[in-house]
Parts: C-alpha cells; sequence; structure tokens
C-alpha cells in the first residue's frame, strides 16, 4: 500500500482548471512519448509480483522482467504481453532487466484473462494508461476526479489525483501521482482480486524499446 506524503492525506478537494487539464493529458503524454519504463507492484497472499518493463504506448505492448516476492517464485522470467496475450519465459535467475532483444524461443503463450487474475489485470491497466487522444476535460469532474494532496515521487514534485478508473474492469477509482506538466510518475488501483492496490511506478529505469515477437501481434 503506498501511503501519502507529503503534503498528504488530505481531505479529497475539486479540482483546480490547471490540474483537470493535467488528469486530461497524461494518458496523451504517455502515447507522445512513445512508451514509458514501468516497475509493477502486483500483490497477492503470499508476497506478490514485481514486473520492471517496459511498455510500447504506440503498439500497447509490454516486455519486462517478472519475479516473485515472499514465497512464490514459480513466475520468475521473461514476460511480454499485448492487451489479448500474455506470453512467459521461465527462468530460474532472471536478469535484473530484460535483454533488449527477446530470446527467439522458451515462449509459453496464453490468453489474458480480462477479470479474476490480479496479474493480468495489473497488465490490463497499465496498457490502458497511454491514448493517442486526451481525455475530455469537462467530463473529468463529472466522473468523481478530485485532488487527494501532494507527494514527491523520486525527486518530481506531484499532485495526487482520484480519476476515473482505466477501463479493465476494475470498479474502483484509480490514483494518479501528476507532474506540473502532466507527466504520470505513479499510478495506483484497487482491484476486486487482491488484498492490496496495484502499483505502477514510471521512470524507474531506463526505458528500452518494446521488440516484437515472432507469431504475437500488438493490438493498435
Amino acid at each position: 500500500m503506498v501511503l501519502l506524503g507529503g503534503d498528504g492525506p488530505a481531505a479529497p478537494r475539486a479540482l483546480t482548471s490547471d490540474e483537470v487539464n493535467r488528469l486530461a493529458v497524461t494518458r496523451f503524454l504517455n502515447y507522445q512519448a512513445g512508451g514509458r519504463a514501468v516497475t509493477i507492484n502486483v500483490p497477492n497472499v503470499d508476497g506478490g509480483l514485481v514486473i520492471t518493463a517496459s511498455v510500447d504506448y504506440r503498439t500497447h505492448t509490454g516486455y519486462g522482467v517478472v519475479r516473485g516476492t515472499g514465497r512464490d517464485a514459480s513466475s520468475d522470467g521473461l514476460i511480454w504481453w499485448t492487451a489479448t496475450t500474455v506470453l512467459v519465459h521461465p527462468m530460474a535467475d532472471p536478469p535484473a532487466v530484460a535483454p533488449a532483444s527477446p530470446p527467439a524461443s522458451g515462449w509459453h503463450s496464453r490468453p489474458l484473462l480480462t477479470s479474476g487474475m490480479t496479474l493480468d489485470t495489473a497488465l490490463a491497466i497499465v496498457l490502458d494508461l497511454g491514448s493517442d487522444r486526451p481525455d475530455n476535460a469537462a467530463l473529468l469532474p463529472q466522473n468523481g476526479a478530485t485532488w487527494a494532496g501532494r507527494e514527491e515521487v523520486r525527486g518530481h514534485s506531484t499532485d495526487i489525483m482520484n480519476g476515473p478508473r482505466a477501463d479493465t474492469g476494475t470498479s474502483q477509482t484509480v490514483r494518479y501521482w501528476i507532474g506540473s506538466d502532466g507527466t504520470m510518475y505513479r499510478v495506483e488501483v484497487a482491484v476486486a482480486s487482491a488484498p492490496e492496490p496495484v502499483v505502477l511506478d514510471f521512470d524507474t529505469q531506463t526505458y528500452v524499446p518494446v521488440q516484437p515477437l515472432p507469431g504475437a501481434t500488438p493490438t493498435p
């Protein structure tokens, strides 16, 4: 669970016009950037999973290293995913970051589940955090967007905003940590299948362009 720091926690209040505009463009800025480096923390009752990845917001694909925390290391290895498919490459001792060129073989493919599996929900959420157009700023306050505090994230001063949920089957509000220029630095989402929120931290390592895998089709 991420605790609010800086000037938070604070009582939620209405967004100012500047805050609304920054929230409206934050997903679009991810798309404009082409891709972002991200660390995804996926909780479960045995400890959880940590995925250190790059996400391409033009092709909506992700690729990285997954490691179990706590007692479960059975999922360790490489992971590559789209909005419909998850491919895993098991490794007993995965590297700190994924090799720039994914291995040509050793992948196991399965459909991405749209509900009931916290990992897949987290993978879908991070792909949804890029959009080829800004969100409708006029609708954000009507859909429950509020300001919730301030916090410094890896040296960046951010405003914490509660925004409408991503279209990924989650029923809870999404919490965004957004910089003064609209850059997204952290996202937290409560997921029904998880004991604690899924936390996504951006710019935790260097972004490496996501390379395609043979037989895997990105979803534009």
